[in-house]
Formats: C-alpha cells, sequence, structure tokens
C-alpha cells in the first residue's frame, strides 16, 4: 500500500516518497523510520515514558485472553468488526499497540499515529511493513488530507485531549464519505470527586517518569494487596476506592494470573495519575457532537471505559 513510501535508501528520498502520501508541512524529522512531525515534549510524553517500560502488557498476544479484541470489536460495531481486510485504518493514539495487534489481524492497512514516543514501542511491537505506517503527529493536527480514510479509530484517548468536541471533529474531517469513525471517551462518573486519586494526580502529572514510574510502582505494592483482599466484598471495595490510587482489576478480568494482574495495576494507575488533561462526557453529548457533525448510523452506549460510539460519515 505504501511501496514508494517505505524507499529509505536516504531520508531526503524517505521524505519525497513520504510526501506523496502524506499532505501539508514537511516532516521535520525522520527519525528509526518513524516520520516525526512533533517533538517529543508535549503534554503526553508521560504517556511515551509509560509505555517505553510497560511495552507488551496489554497486547492479547500477551495476556494469553482477548481482552483488546473484544474491546475493539464491541466499539467497532457488527458492520464493521469482521470487515476491515484491505480498508485504509487510522489508528489515532495507538500507545504499544493493543490495538495495533488486532487491527493488523483483521487484515487492515494501517496508520498508527500517537502524540509521544510510544511510536518507537508500537514500531518495535509491530515492525513497519507494506500494510503498517507509524507516525509521530497531533492528534488535531495530522498531516494527511481530509477524507483519507476508510475507517477513523480512537480508543482512550479523546478525553486526554484539550477540547473534545474539536478532537472529534478534527477525527471526523479525516474519514471519507461512507466510512466510519469508532470512538470512545470517559463518562461523569461522581465517586471520582470523592477520591483521593484526584489530589496524587495534581501532584504527579508535574513530575517525569524517572520520578512518576516508581512512585506508582510503590504505590501498586502498598495497596494492590488490599484490592485483593477487598475484591471479595464489594463495600470494602468501595470504601478502599476512595483511599487507593491504585487501579485493580481483579473483579474486572479474574482470568488473568497474580503477575499480569500487577502488570495491568501498575500500567494503568501510572496512566491514570499523570494524564495531563481528564475530560468526561455522557452519551447525550457525544451523540450530539457527532450529529451536529452530520453523522448517520450513530450507535452510542455506556460500555468499556465510559461511553463507546462509532458512526458512519455521508
Amino acid at each position: 500500500m505504501f511501496p514508494e513510501f517505505f524507499n529509505r535508501k536516504n531520508n531526503q528520498a524517505f521524505k519525497k516518497a513520504a510526501n506523496k502520501y502524506i499532505s501539508g508541512d514537511a516532516i521535520a524529522e525522520i527519525i528509526n523510520d518513524i516520520p516525526r512531525f512533533v517533538d517529543s515534549g508535549s503534554y503526553a510524553s508521560l504517556f511515551g515514558d509509560q509505555w517505553k517500560e510497560y511495552k507488551k502488557t496489554q497486547l492479547d498476544s500477551y495476556t494469553g485472553s482477548p481482552t483488546s479484541e473484544s474491546r475493539l470489536s464491541r466499539c467497532l460495531g457488527g458492520d464493521l468488526k469482521d470487515n476491515l481486510k484491505g480498508k485504509l485504518v487510522l489508528e489515532a493514539g495507538c500507545g504499544a499497540g493493543r490495538f495495533t495487534e488486532v487491527l493488523l489481524k483483521k487484515g487492515a492497512v494501517l496508520v498508527s499515529s500517537d502524540l509521544s514516543s510510544a511510536v518507537e514501542v508500537n514500531a518495535e511491537n509491530f515492525p513497519v511493513s507494506d500494510k503498517h505506517l507509524v507516525i509521530q503527529a497531533d492528534i488535531n493536527n495530522m498531516p494527511f488530507a481530509d477524507e483519507s480514510f476508510d475507517v477513523v479509530i480512537c480508543l482512550g484517548v479523546i478525553q486526554h485531549t484539550a477540547d473534545t468536541e474539536k478532537t472529534i471533529e478534527d477525527l471526523y474531517k479525516l474519514v471519507k464519505k461512507g466510512g466510519s469513525l469508532v470512538i470512545d471517551h470517559y463518562h461523569y462518573d461522581r465517586s471520582n470527586y470523592f477520591r483521593l486519586a484526584r489530589l496524587y494526580r495534581i501532584y504527579l502529572r508535574k513530575k517525569t517518569a524517572a520520578f512518576t514510574i516508581p512512585y506508582t510502582q510503590k504505590l501498586v505494592k502498598k495497596y494492590l494487596p488490599w484490592h485483593k483482599r477487598a475484591a471479595k466484598y464489594k463495600l470494602f471495595s468501595v470504601l478502599l476506592n476512595r483511599i487507593s490510587p491504585v487501579v485493580s482489576y481483579y473483579n474486572v478480568f479474574p482470568q488473568f494470573s497474580e503477575k499480569l494482574q500487577q502488570e495491568w495495576a501498575l500500567l494503568d494507575t501510572h496512566d491514570s495519575l499523570t494524564d495531563w488533561h481528564k475530560r468526561f462526557r455522557n452519551k447525550k453529548q457525544i451523540t450530539e457532537a457527532l450529529a451536529n457533525l452530520g453523522a448517520t448510523d450513530i450507535h452510542c452506549t455506556y460500555g468499556g471505559n465510559g461511553v463507546e460510539a462509532n458512526c458512519k460519515k455521508p
């Protein structure tokens, strides 16, 4: 799909070939065969460091459980989940590649993009090929022409951007006529306002990964054994969640081994305590945002991390 793009005899030839597929500003740098349209010193830099520390934690091939595939298939819906072969897909906010793995398995011709240096881990886990392109770019300033992709997928990301509705609009612009947009978003949860985790986040999100990763590791070591005990008692679990900033999956993924429980707690505790933006929307607000863009066949429901939605571009 990208044969000329991957002619990398030298940077100038690579840039010239790349510009046939990428519109807008020239590529600033190409590092490790990844076109970089931004530097890594963004508000998402801690996410990049996080994925370098936990490279394979969320991959289905690592966990031995179809956790990521189930979530992605649910968000895609019946029309798309088994109909991605040969489609040009943009994965906006790819991280280390939990959904990259599934999309490639489903036969998509995939562009994986992230604002952070997580792109390096993604390319390491799923090397660049004639069916997989990895770029580092801003979700609100993607280097592609409007209506470039059959499917645009953005899961676990929009709530961390500066403006939810603007991000949805920018992603929708990239969808071809007749194509699909697939997104999710945190929803309002009043319990968040009564958790000490909010205070930890205020403190940690301004630190560097050299501080935040060891700090969250200490938190998990301290609190995760209590979450394991509390998993059998709902009231105890609710009360513990008010005090503990640790994210636990003993009830959500009981099939995970103790090793995986610890790794997922380490990863998502760091993730939840270091994000710069954390926004919330309900089902009605997400539906209205899509409808205001002219989307059709809007399917929006509560599930997963909050609100999950997909729609068509007429």
